[in-house]
């Protein structure tokens, strides 16, 4: 900013001026909105045209695969560019290892080939961890109360590829387990994946905001003490310029930082540092209380606008939301909601 700038005074300067009328406002307004900006998490259950409440995330459904193709298809024709999916996977198909997350014919590496068939024009994100698929509700291989990293390292990769080969576009490793990106990357290659992104979950914190999306993928009676070994310290802010810089270089083409709104100064750090495409994650945890929060009449509907700006102002690219239809079914696909 120009310091001679401030050399002007009232009643030269008036700020009020511009903030006069609407029109004014939205034809000043440094940061928008767009139904681009937007990845719609999904969360699939089994069953054919089956609906299932989550008690904890009020207005948000698992959906059968059927139902979550009409979902896809509904979030493109609204100019979303992207879907993230997300399983609900039975207590009895779950084992210490997580091996189902490496079946071809798991429900992911289904509903992605229902969404391929049904030639939508979208971007579909798949997670790479394996608490949706363990019996003890960790990322990770769990032996003697720890978690194995470069076990784990072995199944995320054989994950990540049937997600590449049933048609994911981009693979998001959300276990914090030390060189995935790497290990993935090379898979990815050696298979013939080569426009195949990964948006790693770069700065992914233990945070308590989580709790929601636990009971939607039903993973919230399986877990066993915490993540704290391998998920981030929410003290540190230096740590995670250290893993976005770790998981750039193992070949990450876009970062994602996790949890978002009470990790602005993250993403501001992380953009301005690397200029790498850069993703926040609105979690469950804060759309629940952004939600219910609206239901209750404390706060009105225009609360989720101004969170979502708070994203693009700290210098998000992008932001993973759960609003991302109520958003989007306002706006054309040109259309962009300003600062008011």
């Amino acid at each position: 900013m120009n310091r001679d700038f401030f050399t002007r005074s009232y009643p030269a300067t008036r700020m009020r001026r511009l903030r006069s009328r609407a029109p004014l406002r939205r034809l000043v307004a440094e940061h928008h909105i767009r139904a681009e900006d937007l990845i719609l998490p999904i969360f699939l259950c089994e069953g054919a045209n089956v609906r299932s409440a989550i008690t904890s995330m009020p207005g948000i459904e698992r959906l059968g695969i059927d139902v979550a193709v009409d979902a896809v298809r509904e979030a493109a024709d609204l100019g979303i560019p992207a879907v993230a999916l997300f399983p609900q996977v039975e207590a009895s198909l779950r084992d210490d290892e997580g091996s189902l997350a490496t079946d071809g014919n798991n429900l992911v590496c289904r509903a992605l080939r229902e969404i391929r068939a049904s030639n939508i024009d979208v971007s579909v994100m798949c997670d790479v961890a394996l608490d949706p698929y363990t019996s003890h509700g960790h990322d990770g291989v769990l032996r003697d109360g720890r978690i194995h990293n470069d076990e784990t390292i072995e199944i995320l990769v054989r994950q990540a590829l049937v997600q590449a080969e049933s048609g994911c576009d981009i693979i998001a490793p959300s276990d914090m387990m030390d060189g995935r990106i790497g290990r993935i990357r090379n898979a990815l290659e050696e298979h013939g994946h080569h426009d195949v992104c990964i948006m790693s979950y770069a700065a992914k914190y233990a945070s308590a905001l989580y709790a929601p999306f636990r009971e939607a993928i039903g993973s919230d009676t399986h877990l066993r003490g915490d993540k704290r070994t391998y998920q981030m310290d929410f003290a540190n802010g230096d740590e995670a310029l250290w893993e976005v810089a770790l998981d750039i270089q193992e070949g990450a083409d876009m970062v994602m930082v996790k949890p978002g709104i009470l990790y602005l100064d993250i993403v501001r750090r992380v953009r301005e540092q690397f200029g790498m495409p850069t993703f926040a994650y609105q979690v469950s945890g804060e759309y629940a209380m952004i939600r219910n929060g609206i239901d209750a009449g404390y706060v009105s509907e225009s609360v989720i606008e101004e969170s979502l700006l708070a994203f693009k102002r700290a210098g998000a690219d992008g932001i993973l939301t759960y609003f991302a239809k109520d958003i989007a079914r306002g706006l054309s696909s040109t259309s962009t909601i300003k600062g008011k």
